[in-house]
């Protein structure tokens, strides 16, 4: 166990001290709940600490102790009031920021070793001429294949500052020997906007899977590309976003709703946190019907884009009811470099809703979407139950719910005829990454010439290279089940093509063919007449 002098065990919790009297002045400035003394409370927490620091019987971490001690009283508030450590901040915030350090590869882990599925191009490791299929087997002269590495510890090991070097160690077909590379690290951009494309000669596809600071821009930039290739009906997919900022949010709201109608509101313990936000400015596509697809995994600022759509009916909800985060968060910096993201409002969509699902009273709020799945409201509507007292109305007097995440219009049930447990083994396994990597780089040039249009129109995956992705199956322990291989084939067959195109062509290669096998993109492309009705009745 670590071991601390005095002055170390106590700095952090002084630290600690420091940030909760700040904390807790502010609280008795803006008013405490009746009967209550924060200092007091902390007094009590202080003396506890200070007697376990010279008294107890072994050497204490108090670092660790006092950060148990913050996520426990945080657990007591809301499910989404946290605490980020120093040492995790970066990467939280590099999801949200929309670019990191780094090298610039996608990479997955294969057989226990970091697999190249393409660097990014114009990125460091490209200018360090690193391709597909290397196997990244040492980083900066330690081994790294066959150690059981994780996700987290390669993003550790390959992000860094720009402008620093890492010497990567690099196993390359056709070379016996290990290749050395040096890359030198730069800003990285992570986009939110995973693919924009058009569907036929009207209809446009946008994929966002969060917001983001570079989201709205991301955004514009895709509804103009699409619009100048013709689009006149857009399919928003939100599907499994989890969310972000919420401004980025409103911004993308407001290019669909005209004039200065209510996207979103808070409202907080006190009223500065309690805001409203209208449509301010001329949109791009005010006008043309627009489904948003959503599904349980659709929360926060999803919620709002499609509370906000729904309740001014300006667009059709497809799919399936969203998770239910209707809670803001506040980012506060404390004095170690930590941060405390705390719960100050709830939002509301136009009609009055919070959809902010049930939590606290013993309800576990981390098993809802389990729950859903086991009562059947994955797969029927009716097994929804909303209270009236939940009821509102859009503004021409369409019936929707609030107490849990936003119902679609048209309730999608989730497909499960061709998915299988053996099917699931293949992808945990990451057989399914493995064979296509392998088969993409093999066949690559050939591909390439081929061209997406005549790979995506007549490429098929014959019965000979799944009996191949089988075997590969059978090779990594994957013990072949002939019931569940007949009943998901026709679903691996096209997914297995969609990676294909994706190890060539990106996401935009990897969706037309992936919403093939989606039963909210194809329900959502026989619904346009009623988008065209909403839109026609702005």
């Amino acid at each position: 166990m670590q071991k601390n002098t005095k002055s170390a065990a106590k700095l952090p919790l002084f630290v600690f001290l420091g940030v909760a009297v700040g904390l807790l002045l502010g609280t008795t400035i803006a008013g405490s709940g009746p009967g209550s003394n924060p200092f007091n409370s902390l007094l009590k927490f202080r003396e506890i600490v200070t007697h376990i620091d010279r008294y107890y019987v072994d050497e204490v971490n108090t670092e660790s102790m006092v950060e148990d001690a913050i996520n426990g009283m945080l657990e007591k508030l809301d499910p989404h009031s946290v605490y980020i450590p120093k040492e995790e901040l970066q990467m939280s915030k590099a999801q949200l920021e929309g670019q990191f350090d780094g090298i610039g590869v996608e990479f997955n882990l294969i057989r226990d070793t970091i697999v190249v599925v393409a660097p990014l191009a114009g990125g460091p490791s490209e200018i360090a001429g690193l391709q597909p299929n290397d196997r990244i087997v040492q980083v900066d002269g330690k081994n790294v294949a066959g150690t059981n590495i994780s996700n987290k510890e390669v993003f550790n090991l390959l992000r860094g500052a720009k402008g620093s070097k890492v010497e990567l160690g690099v196993l390359r077909r056709g070379k016996d020997k290990v290749q050395k590379f040096t890359v030198v690290r730069d800003k990285i951009p992570q986009h939110s906007i995973a693919a924009s494309y058009m569907v036929n000669d009207e209809v446009g596809y946008i994929k966002v899977t969060r917001f983001a600071a570079t989201t709205y821009n991301e955004f514009r930039t895709a509804v103009d590309t699409l619009m100048a290739q013709g689009m006149q009906k857009l399919i928003l997919d939100l599907q499994d976003n989890p969310g972000g900022y919420m401004d980025r949010a409103v911004n993308m709201a407001d290019e669909f709703i005209s004039g200065n109608k209510m996207i979103v509101y808070t409202d907080g313990k006190k009223s500065r946190y309690d805001s409203q936000s209208r449509g301010q400015r001329t949109g791009r596509f005010e006008e043309q019907p627009v489904i948003v697809l959503i599904n349980e995994g659709s929360a926060s600022a999803s919620e709002i884009v499609a509370g906000a759509l729904q309740d001014n009916d300006r667009a059709l909800i497809v799919g399936r009811r969203s998770f239910g985060k209707g809670l803001v968060q506040m980012p506060i910096g404390l004095n170690d470099g930590s941060e405390l993201r705390l719960t100050i409002s709830r939002y509301y969509t136009p009609s009055g809703r919070s959809i902010q699902k049930p939590y606290g009273s013993g309800k576990e709020y981390g098993s809802d979407l389990k729950e859903r799945y086991e009562h059947g409201e994955y797969f029927s509507a009716d097994s929804i139950r909303f209270s009236d007292t939940l009821r509102y109305e859009t503004r021409k007097g369409r019936v929707v719910y609030g107490g849990g995440g936003i119902m679609p219009d048209v309730f999608v049930p989730l497909d499960t005829t061709q998915n299988s447990t053996y099917l699931s083994k293949l992808y945990l396994s990451n057989v399914v990454n493995e064979f296509t990597l392998n088969y993409t780089e093999n066949h690559r040039n050939k591909l390439v010439k081929m061209g997406y249009k005549e790979f995506y129109n007549h490429f098929r995956v014959t019965d000979a290279m799944l009996r191949d992705l089988v075997k590969l199956g059978e090779r990594e322990g994957v013990e072949f089940d002939e019931e569940g291989f007949d009943r998901s084939k026709e679903l691996l067959r096209t997914q297995v093509k969609a990676v294909m195109a994706r190890n060539i062509w990106n996401n935009n290669g990897y969706y037309p063919i992936y919403n093939q096998t989606s039963r909210i993109f194809q329900q959502a492309l026989q619904h346009f007449d009623q988008a065209a009705e909403l839109a026609s009745n702005d």
